[in-house]
């Protein structure tokens, strides 16, 4: 029988040398939730920092779980389908916090089932589930210079770090992608689209 329960995920990859890099987006995010609703991370069978807590809104409440897988990037999709499964998480109480360089800095797009778009995480999520029935926050952090060698461009650009100016704006960013997981939870992905999308 599927649990009540909703599962957070925030994507990046584990370790100090990715601390702070744009493809730790998620990482961060699930941080600003685990401060907001005072969730504490314990190891999930080596494939994820996992935490538990309850969200009050308009006198609602809400069971969840939060998740920062620790498979690296790539292999994301093992700690989630672990975790739905051992705790009967149907896959739309599911919500992915992720990168996304097709979106500026500061654009947060709400979206549910739809193709990876060539996010390694999000394939990586799809193949695991069997599904892509999930809803997805996707944070922007912008695209590196197109042209030669493209691909190490990217890789250098998701691991990389941000500008000054795109510094001061993270916690405000982070805070809004936060909000945007907590109203897809609350009121359902076309409100959280509506909210946040056009921004």
């Amino acid at each position: 029988m599927a649990s009540d329960f909703w599962l957070i995920a925030g994507l990046g990859n584990p370790g100090s040398r990715y601390e702070g890099t744009r493809h730790n987006m998620g990482f961060m995010c699930a941080d600003v939730l685990a401060e907001r609703w005072s969730v504490s991370f314990a190891d999930h069978k080596g494939l994820a920092m996992l935490g538990r807590g309850v969200m009050n809104l308009d006198s609602r409440q809400v069971k969840f779980f939060l998740a920062k897988p620790l498979t690296f990037m790539n292999d994301s999709g093992n700690a989630l389908a672990s975790i739905s499964a051992y705790y009967h998480i149907d896959t739309n109480h599911i919500v992915v916090i992720h990168d996304d360089m097709d979106l500026e800095f500061g654009r947060i797009k709400v979206k549910a089932g739809g193709s990876a778009g060539g996010h390694n995480g999000i394939r990586s999520i799809d193949r695991s589930l069997g599904s892509n029935a999930y809803s997805r926050v996707r944070l922007g952090v912008g695209h590196a210079q197109r042209g030669q060698d493209a691909h190490r461009k990217t890789v250098d650009w998701v691991l990389g770090g941000f500008s000054g100016a795109q510094r001061s704006e993270l916690p405000d960013f982070l805070a809004d992608g936060a909000d945007a997981a907590e109203t897809i939870v609350f009121k359902g992905v076309p409100q959280a689209q509506e909210q946040f999308n056009g921004r």
